[in-house]
């Protein structure tokens, strides 16, 4: 144990959740423990992967040296210590014991329970037979099969050995259909539904590509799996669901900006122009980078209100208590909440698809294990009761969570990071410079190192947890376990203690790296401990009632034991955070804005935002993949244009058959103003899509004219919106020269004393021709002003309408398009049928005056002293005096 240099450390203050104590700091191989003098508070252990960040701060006044902790369960403590030395040595030893190397090197591998577990069958949970048996493969239908095409873990790494496939789609066909999805993460089936044969598949996005690539193999399996409740072997084909109607969903998770970016990673979105008898659906649930972020602004809210009840209980400790300073305006605006809700809305829309639609539902987001897997999971968990029970729930988690490849090591952080510890710079004002410099060094090192592993990070099945959590609260009676269970769950996701959540996937669980035995042999599973005899009483929920789950009910507002949530009752898991529901929901919390995309029934490519615009009319198939084209075809090279490198405007490239003589013939002699290759970014795909996208509407409203296309297509002979900008932009440029060098000429005749130059350049001139603030014009400054009004015109006003008016006043409109005359303005008509209220600044007619110029700007300065009051003493627009 070299990594620990100091093993114990007595006299040491500790501040936590506002209270002041002192005890003694112990250092373990795999824990920090903290010994309180006081013998009635309980000591507490910290796991060192529960460690989140540390922060070495400055001594404070009486010479202490501290060390604050931030740890992943959302808890915060100051250690303090007499001596510098004892920081210091605690700050490099919790650094070193916490940053591991391997994961081999945590807390799971070396856990011996002491007595051991009564249980220890826990990595034997879930066998894929039993439990898709269990949703009647086999039994109730045989429109299904499993596969070995995946036993060694070649065909797929990321996916776990048993595949659930259609039986009419060979593992040839699989085989070759793999080449067209990400990671090679095929339509799988993780959820039979046990009414009507409805079915949740997953997989990960096709390779679509800038070229629009097709895959028949991938497209058949698609298929396959939408009519697998029609064919001559399934029972449910005989026993229609009364009111169902048959609504294939492909959902894609991603709002459809990330599914346009991923195109130019040559992945992207499906075609619905080849999966016929389908719908597509985005969610708009963000990415994983976002969530990160989220879940960083709701920590940041509650550190800085640790921060300050700290400060109030140390000024005022004998006179608040209970007090609550956190900010939920704050928490509102990291956007968790409204995460949360896009979760819920997409699991929504999945359950009654296939309960009440009796349909199929293929889900993906980009590579399949993260989105995903929050929505197949919470989609199941509302359709089959089975799941939430708590052996139901351990299955599930084992299914879609573990086997199927969610990134727990990456995802959680388990290695940690040297970034997570921060040291400030050391004899930076006693040392020499080179010392500055070396401690410089050390600091800029210590904020840039493993930041690839870091971005790897994001709250993804804390996410599952905080919904299921939603889930519970809404059906309190529906749930075999507590809410204590779930907050168990997730202490223990970060906590390394058990193997279950230390790895990526299935294969580097079950085989591991091939040197010794695999780590679900040398490690404990996390179901071994909860399904323990004194764990499952503290986790067992009291108001369960399993009779409501009776399929065959048929009492007043019996549901058959399916759920569906609402999606606008989200609150935060205040019982996680460890604050009251009061401190962070409020008495009366309003819906959460639901601002993030959900585009909906999606039939063709027409249609789709999510695919890039090629300019390629609606009424022409799009060509097939290029290694289906015939020989004589030409395949036109890309040429893209990266604007400020937003991958939403790249370009596709341009399939031309060679037998086409419209499409060459454009090639080699494009109309005018076009190139060769015309420039097609998609259109804006931030906002909703228009009213004329949706199939739900009537023949009659769809085919009215769509909002014109500035920015052109292929082949219309249109130029780029692109070659526009910049001639505009050489155009402008040439003016501001142009406007440039007329206001040098004009400075250099002001200089020769040219008294017209003078007064048209007399914005220009120095402080000391103009009055002070306050003071009354002197006769210069005054006849100075009076020359300037006095020349101005249209012509050296480029905003002014109308003829030349040298007896312009103030009081004016400069923008106003009435005649310049004399005579006074028209009165305003009002239309009585108007319900727009009188403009304020416009209700009483202004009228022309002349009056001498020196008279206006006497008047004008006589206002800045004394600006008038409107009626009521109110300014309506707040401008000051007009």
């Amino acid at each position: 144990m070299d990594a620990i240099r100091v093993p114990k450390v007595e006299r040491v203050g500790i501040t936590k959740a506002g209270a002041t104590s002192t005890g003694t700091v112990h250092l373990t191989a795999h824990h920090l423990i903290f010994h309180y003098d006081d013998q009635k508070l309980e000591e507490f252990w910290v796991p060192y992967p529960l460690i989140s960040l540390v922060n070495r701060l400055p001594q404070t006044l009486n010479g202490q040296s501290p060390l604050s902790f931030q740890t992943r369960t959302f808890e915060a403590f100051t250690l303090f210590f007499e001596k510098d030395n004892d920081a210091s040595d605690v700050f490099e030893s919790v650094k070193e014991l916490t940053v591991s190397p391997s994961v081999t090197q945590l807390y799971a591998f070396f856990y011996r329970p002491n007595p051991p577990l009564p249980t220890n069958n826990g990595w034997s949970i879930y066998s894929p037979r039993e439990e898709f048996g269990r949703m009647g493969l086999g039994s109730r239908t045989k429109t299904w099969r499993f596969s070995d095409v995946n036993k060694d873990y070649t065909f797929c790494p990321t996916y776990p050995a048993r595949l659930v496939v259609p039986s009419r789609i060979s593992d040839t066909t699989l085989q070759y259909a793999s080449k067209y999805r990400s990671k090679c993460r095929i339509p799988v089936l993780t959820y039979l539904h046990w009414a009507n044969h409805g079915s949740l598949t997953r997989s990960s996005q096709p390779m679509v590509g800038l070229t629009q690539n097709r895959s028949i193999q991938d497209e058949k399996l698609i298929e396959a799996i939408f009519q697998t409740h029609v064919s001559r072997e399934a029972s449910a084909s005989s026993s229609p669901v009364y009111g169902a109607t048959t609504t294939n969903l492909i959902i894609d998770a991603r709002p459809t900006t990330n599914a346009v970016a991923n195109t130019a990673k040559g992945a992207g979105t499906e075609n619905m122009d080849h999966y016929k008898d389908a719908k597509k659906t985005y969610l708009g649930i963000d990415h994983i980078h976002a969530m990160r972020e989220s879940l960083a602004k709701v920590v940041e809210a509650l550190r800085e209100a640790d921060a300050m009840l700290a400060s109030i209980s140390n000024d005022l400790s004998s006179q608040v208590s209970g007090i609550s300073v956190l900010d939920r305006s704050a928490l509102r605006r990291s956007g968790w909440l409204r995460h949360l809700q896009a979760i819920m809305e997409g699991t929504v829309l999945i359950t009654r698809n296939v309960h009440v639609n009796s349909s199929h539902v293929l889900i993906h987001c980009s590579d399949g294990w993260d989105r995903t897997s929050q929505l197949s999971s919470l989609s199941q968990l509302c359709l089959d009761p089975f799941y939430r029970t708590i052996r139901g729930f351990e299955i599930l988690i084992e299914k879609d969570w573990l086997s199927y490849g969610h990134k727990f090591l990456d995802r959680c952080g388990h290695l940690s990071s040297e970034k997570f510890f921060v040291s400030p710079m050391e004899n930076v004002g006693s040392g020499s410079g080179a010392d500055a410099a070396q401690a410089f060094l050390a600091s800029v090192q210590n904020r840039f190192v493993s930041q690839s592993h870091i971005k790897e990070t994001s709250p993804v099945f804390h996410q599952f947890l905080e919904c299921v959590r939603q889930l519970q609260r809404q059906f309190p009676t529906r749930f075999e376990f507590n809410e204590r269970f779930l907050r168990q769950l997730y202490y223990h996701l970060y906590s390394c203690q058990f193997g279950t959540f230390l790895f990526n996937n299935e294969k580097e669980r079950r085989v591991g790296n091939g040197h010794g035995p695999p780590p679900c042999d040398r490690t404990i599973s996390a179901w071994d401990f909860f399904n323990s005899p004194t764990e499952m009483e503290k986790n067992k929920n009291l108001e369960y009632d399993p009779s409501l789950d009776d399929s065959t009910s048929r009492a007043p507002g019996a549901d058959m034991g399916v759920l569906f949530p609402n999606s606008k009752d989200i609150r935060f898991w205040n019982e996680l955070y460890g604050r009251t529901d009061e401190e962070m929901n409020g008495r009366i919390i309003a819906a959460a804005p639901r601002s993030l995309e959900f585009v909906n029934s999606i039939e063709n490519a027409e249609h789709d935002p999510g695919l890039p615009r090629t300019g390629t009319p609606s009424n022409v198939s799009l060509p097939p993949s290029p290694n289906l084209l015939p020989a004589h075809t030409t395949v036109l090279p890309s040429r893209s244009l990266s604007v400020n490198s937003d991958p939403a405007r790249s370009t596709t490239p341009l399939s031309i058959s060679g037998t086409s003589k419209e499409s060459s013939a454009s090639l080699h002699e494009p109309s005018s103003g076009a190139g060769a290759y015309s420039l097609s970014p998609p259109p804006s795909l931030t906002s909703m899509v228009p009213d004329w996208f949706s199939s739900s509407q009537s023949s009659a409203q769809r085919g009215r004219a769509k909002p014109p296309d500035f920015l052109g297509g292929a082949g219309t002979g249109v130029k780029s919106v692109w070659g526009k900008l910049s001639l505009n932009a050489s155009a402008a440029f040439s003016a501001v020269q142009g406007a440039y060098a007329g206001v040098a000429k004009d400075l250099g005749k002001a200089a020769d004393g040219n008294e017209e130059t003078s007064a048209r350049t007399a914005e220009m001139s120095g402080r000391d021709t103009l009055s002070a603030w306050g003071e009354e014009p002197t006769a210069s400054s005054t006849s100075h002003v009076t020359s300037s009004l006095s020349s101005l015109s249209v012509n050296t006003n480029p905003w002014a309408l109308g003829q030349p008016n040298t007896t312009s006043s103030w009081e004016e409109n400069p923008w106003s398009s009435a005649p310049a005359s004399n005579q006074a303005l028209p009165t305003r008509s009002v239309d009585p049928s108007s319900s727009l209220p009188l403009d304020p600044t416009v209700a009483t007619p202004l009228r022309r005056t002349t009056m001498p110029a020196t008279t206006r700007v006497e008047r004008t300065v006589q206002q800045i002293k004394d600006p008038p009051q409107s009626p009521g003493g109110s300014d309506p627009l707040g401008v000051g005096p007009l």
